[in-house]
C-alpha cells in the first residue's frame, strides 16, 4: 500500500542529517505539527512518503528522512493558509518536476490559489508588483528551525536494506509456524 520507490523525494530535498538516520511516526508528526490522520493520508495519497522505510504490514514503521519532515512542515505550512492540497500537490510536483536540489535558495509564495517558488529577492518583489495580497514561506527559515528540533528526538540508524524491509510481526509469526 505505501510501496513507493526509494529516491522519488530525495532529489527534490538533499538537505539535512545523515540519509542513514529516520524517524518514526509519532516524532514526524510532532515536529512537522500534523496529526497521525494528516500523515497516513499524506502517505497513502503519495504526497510525501516515507523515503527511509515504508510500512510493510502489521507491526512494521515508517521511518521519515529530515527531508520528508521538511517537505511535512512545508504542505502543514501551505495548508494553514489556505491553499488546497489540491494546488499544494501540484506545487510539490512542479519543484520534482524541475528537479530541484537546492532548497535552501528557495521562498515558496502564494496568492491563496498558486504556489510559486522564488530563487531571488527581485522575483518575490516580482511577485508583490501585482498588487494581489501574497503570503511567503521561507525554506531556509524551515531548515533552520527543523535542524534545531529534530536533534532533540529519538531517531533510529538505518544498518542495511535487509533490516529495514523486515517485518518484525510477521517474522515472529513465521517463526512460531516452524517451532
Amino acid at each position: 500500500m505505501y510501496d513507493e520507490p526509494r529516491g522519488i523525494q530525495e532529489s527534490l530535498f538533499d538537505l539535512g542529517p545523515d540519509e542513514e538516520v529516520g524517524y518514526r511516526v509519532p516524532t514526524a508528526c510532532q515536529v512537522a505539527g500534523i496529526t497521525y490522520r494528516q500523515l497516513d493520508y499524506w502517505a497513502r495519497t503519495k504526497l510525501v512518503v516515507p523515503s527511509i522505510r515504508t510500512a510493510k504490514g502489521s507491526g512494521s514503521q515508517r521511518l521519515y528522512s529530515f527531508r520528508d519532515i521538511l517537505v511535512l512542515k512545508i504542505v502543514k505550512g501551505l495548508l494553514d493558509t489556505g491553499i488546497s492540497l489540491q494546488n499544494i500537490r501540484l506545487a510539490v510536483d512542479k519543484l520534482r518536476d524541475l528537479g530541484v536540489n537546492d532548497l535552501v535558495e528557495i521562498t515558496l509564495v502564494s496568492d491563496g490559489t498558486t504556489v510559486y517558488h522564488c530563487r531571488s529577492n527581485e522575483e518575490v518583489i516580482d511577485l508583490l508588483g501585482g498588487g494581489q495580497g501574497v503570503f511567503g514561506i521561507a525554506v531556509p527559515g524551515i531548515v533552520k528551525e527543523l535542524t534545531g528540533t529534530i536533534s532533540s528526538f529519538p531517531s533510529e540508524r538505518i544498518a542495511d536494506d535487509s533490516d529495514t524491509m523486515r517485518d518484525d510481526l510477521a517474522e515472529r509469526r513465521r517463526n512460531r509456524r516452524i517451532s
